[in-house]
């Protein structure tokens, strides 16, 4: 069986801009997961799955679609667990961003290993939340994490 992701899109309708940096984390997600992933919906007989991530209220949507573009399913996910990481990552990433003109190269470091270590974080989160409706590997779930941050990103 084909269990991975074969298109993704975010439901954008809500995001008016974004900086380009930010344009940048989206478009390296997507084209890392398309390359290589792992996602199987438990209980589907079949992928390759086409998702479309969005936000709706509180909430994230995971809209699947078979790869003949047929509805398959949707997972709703509640953004309250992941507030708290989201909320640090982006600091850190900012404070990061703001380094890398100015700071010497050990506070950089520093950093980007607080980062890595929120984003890792996120990711199992999300694998956590996924449990009994979607299989992903790590990498699978960084990378979603990543969007799921991306559509929370204003500016």
């Amino acid at each position: 069986m084909d269990f991975r992701l074969s298109a993704i899109t975010l439901d954008e309708a809500s995001v008016v801009s974004r900086s380009r940096a930010i344009e940048q984390e989206r478009e390296v997600a997507i084209s890392d997961l398309l390359e290589k992933n792992s996602f199987r919906l438990i209980n589907s007989a079949s992928g390759p799955y086409e998702l479309t991530l969005g936000l709706e209220e509180n909430r994230l949507v995971m809209d699947l679609r078979l790869h003949d573009g047929a509805p398959h399913a949707k997972v709703m996910l509640s953004l309250t667990p992941f507030r708290k990481v989201v909320k640090d990552y982006f600091l850190i990433c900012e404070n990061y961003y703001k380094a890398i003109r100015t700071a010497p190269p050990y506070q950089i470091e520093a950093l980007d290993m607080a980062r890595k270590t929120l984003h890792d974080e996120g990711a199992t989160e999300l694998q956590k939340r996924l449990e009994a409706k979607i299989e992903t590997d790590f990498d699978t779930a960084r990378r979603l994490f990543t969007l799921l941050c991306v559509l929370q990103m204003r500016g």
